[in-house]
């Protein structure tokens, strides 16, 4: 009997349809290269562009093989409305806010737990200062378990930090900056030990690249990451596709996270499908193996019980989320993380940031004339059409991307407010604001430029090389 539509198929959830999409057209793909008759080929075909049609009726999108359906939900009478859910995972940020991403409800959807101003206050008395500009202008907003990272540290028990970047292009923009900032900050106030991951073997499944050039992009990337300052007795930076081959212990934790995480879990967690190579299924095991102080023996004299913190961009938490429902299992403690906002994009914070479009954000390499124009160009405006209805009413700090990038940068924080004061009553114009913002990258960014000049492939080598750091374990 020919295939013929479910009539159940309005219960299948998006990512159910598209899997069915996707088994119907490798069928259909089966019977014509097997020759079957011509009347069972079109009755499978027929089927296929049924289900294709149940899948836009759902998902408004046109099935795509290989990408799976934009995260969608149900609201108010019951119907899926995509526009009105921001999408978040380690690969796509969307969302139809020019204001961004709704932090409150991501923090609700995820799990997570708020960084409210108790939690910023027991980090001040911990760390005897100040606490950085990114926790206390919400930059840095969620966590998972920084309370128990401050119970260990008050009673002189050890921690680590780990974080990491994917390197997909030689040139980093200023947005990359932002956790190795944070990072760097968090290492000297605690003055605890730090692994960074570089997941070159991540880009190379997921990108239309070789394997040689993403571990070129790792190591140029790594000299950005050294240029923000870290301590070479403190760092330990290392590429996936060095150091998996040399640590026994690494390989170890990334097995054990293997054999307690399912191929169902991985999909619900990532998305993945049945056409999605099996590097792509197994890599979520490779980021979370650093996690656990036993991937790096030769800095914590084999221990496993030193916990770890993890700053990194919540796109980044489903990694973690699927990690610390493991670790128990595998006798390991979770990690702990901080979690911090989105960089926006330049053309607004709805818009995605792209290093195959240079406009769309300030890159690391960028001259002082092309930061100039970039910003004057194409930074989005909160300011009104005409003067006089800006002096009248004001602009929109909201979702200005000058003003986002100062809270990002500009360390002032009386200096913010009165921009903020100044440009929400309408007294500083747009090109104004757009103006300090230039004359507050401009430095930063030849500053960085000249720092990273100072980074010899011998010094990248000295980070690169497993070895014990300045700390007794």
């Amino acid at each position: 009997m020919a295939d013929s539509p479910n009539s159940d198929l309005k219960t299948l959830s998006p990512l159910q349809l598209f899997e069915r999409v996707t088994e119907q057209g490798e069928k259909v793909r089966a019977l014509k290269a097997g020759k079957a008759p011509k009347d069972e080929v079109d009755a499978a075909v027929r089927m296929l562009l049924s289900l294709k049609l149940s899948y836009k009726t759902t998902t408004g999108q046109d099935y795509q093989a290989g990408l799976p359906p934009k995260d969608l939900v149900l609201i108010n009478n019951g119907t899926t409305k995509e526009e009105d859910e921001d999408l978040v995972d380690p690969w796509n940020v969307q969302t139809s806010n020019a204001k961004g991403v709704d932090y409150d409800k991501l923090i609700v959807r995820f799990g997570s737990s708020k960084i409210d101003t108790d939690l910023i206050n027991r980090i001040e008395r911990a760390i005897g200062q100040k606490p950085h500009h990114f926790l206390r202008r919400g930059i840095f907003f969620s966590h998972r378990d920084m309370d128990q990272v401050l119970d260990a540290y008050e009673n002189k028990k050890p921690f680590y930090l780990y974080t990491g970047r994917g390197p997909s292009s030689q040139a980093m923009h200023v947005g990359h900056l932002i956790p190795f900032m944070f990072t760097k900050w968090l290492q000297e106030v605690f003055d605890v030990p730090l692994v960074i991951q570089l997941t070159d073997d991540e880009k190379y499944l997921w990108k239309d690249m070789t394997i040689e050039k993403a571990y070129e992009y790792a190591r140029e990337n790594a000299k950005d990451i050294i240029a923000c300052g870290f301590d070479i007795n403190k760092t330990f930076i290392f590429s996936d596709l060095d150091y998996l081959g040399t640590s026994a212990g690494f390989y170890k934790n990334i097995v054990k996270v293997q054999k307690h995480v399912t191929f169902n879990q991985v999909k619900g967690i990532f998305g993945f499908t049945d056409s999605d190579c099996i590097g792509k299924i197994s890599f979520p095991a490779i980021q979370a193996a650093p996690s656990f102080s036993s991937s790096f023996p030769q800095i914590f004299n084999g221990k496993e019980n030193i916990q770890c913190l993890i700053p990194c961009a919540i796109d980044q938490d489903p990694y973690f989320r699927m990690t610390r429902d493991v670790a128990p299992r595998i006798g390991q403690p979770k990690p702990a993380l901080l979690h911090s906002v989105f960089f926006p994009a330049l053309q607004g914070a709805q818009t995605k940031m792209s290093a195959s479009d240079p406009n769309s954000s300030i890159f690391l390499t960028d001259t002082p004339k092309q930061i100039k124009t970039k910003i004057n160009k194409h930074a989005f405006s909160g300011g009104r059409d005409t003067i006089e209805e800006h002096r009248k009413y004001g602009g929109n700090c909201d979702v200005d991307v000058s003003f986002m990038y100062l809270t990002f940068f500009l360390e002032d924080d009386d200096r913010l407010e009165q921009l903020k004061q100044a440009y929400t009553s309408g007294e500083l114009l747009t090109g104004e604001l757009k103006k300090v913002l230039i004359e507050t990258m401009q430095p930063l960014v030849a500053a960085h430029q000249e720092r990273r000049k100072q980074v010899t492939d011998e010094i990248v080598k000295q980070f690169m090389t497993p070895r014990k750091l300045a700390f007794e374990f």
